[in-house]
């Protein structure tokens, strides 16, 4: 009967010990995450405040959170009695092997980050990169978003933008539009030039400043060819393309002028 008392009573010592320990364990567990979240929630305030980039903004605060998370969980093993040094450094051992099993995430990573700090385009711009052509729809943490002309998203990593060339054709304040219009050899390329430089400056959205470039290029064998060079804002880029290309045809359609057409010489000897 004694012996029935005393397992009653060590059994009970161990359940209310591990109720304690659960009870202690959920009450840090909510305190830790409440300063974690008032610490992310100062932090985000400074952020704002020094006017920081929101995807930037967005990688310090996960940051931030993760690492507080962590340092809280091995604080609680810490006062559970666990040996938290054995725990840290299996951490510190799992840190290494997957940051060489993902070591290209982790390139697109950190591509990503000089790609927020450095900004060589926004979210909006129209930019070609890694070989694709496209605006910009979002910078992300591993990845950027682009939607090319035809309107296909396309996912490109970071790492592969950041280590190639990038052209930001939204970052200027103007675009050149190249083209160029074949003449026939017998065409009066003074009279093209004027009507078309006189024409062309009409089109709307095709800037006075600089100006229209019309002139001679080079020679084919079908007679002299025109480089036709408006510019316009980068918004307007295409509008003014195709309007240009039309009104080439028309105008000189309209003034008669004859069709380029490839001449044979034929000699007999």
């Amino acid at each position: 009967m004694i012996m029935t008392d005393i397992n009653w009573t060590h059994w009970s010592d161990l359940a209310v010990q591990a109720g304690i320990n659960i009870v202690s364990a959920i009450v840090l567990w909510v305190v830790g995450r409440w300063f974690i979240g008032l610490a992310g929630r100062l932090m985000e305030e400074q952020l704002v405040a020094r006017k920081l980039d929101p995807t930037l903004r967005r990688y310090a605060h996960s940051f931030l959170s993760v690492s507080l998370t962590v340092v809280l969980v091995i604080a609680m093993l810490g006062f559970f009695g666990v040996q938290t040094a054995s725990f840290a450094a299996i951490i510190g051992a799992a840190g290494v092997a997957i940051g060489l099993a993902w070591s290209g995430l982790l390139a697109n990573f950190a591509a990503g980050i000089f790609l927020v700090v450095l900004r060589p385009f926004k979210v909006g711009d129209v930019v070609s990169v890694a070989g694709i052509s496209g605006t910009v729809r979002e910078v992300g943490l591993f990845s950027t978003i682009i939607d090319t002309p035809d309107n296909v998203m396309t996912l490109i990593g970071n790492n592969k933008i950041f280590s190639d060339n990038i052209q930001n054709f939204s970052a200027n304040g103007y675009r050149r539009v190249d083209l160029k219009t074949q003449l026939a050899a017998s065409a009066d390329h003074v009279l093209a030039i004027q009507l078309l430089r006189d024409k062309i400056a009409a089109i709307p959205n095709v800037l006075a400043e600089p100006a229209i470039t019309v002139d001679l290029l080079e020679f084919s064998p079908l007679g002299p060819v025109l480089a036709v060079r408006p510019c316009c804002q980068p918004a307007h880029y295409w509008q003014v393309y195709f309007d240009s290309n039309r009104l080439i045809r028309e105008t000189l359609a309209a003034a008669d002028f004859p069709a380029p057409e490839q001449a044979m010489v034929v000699r007999q000897g």
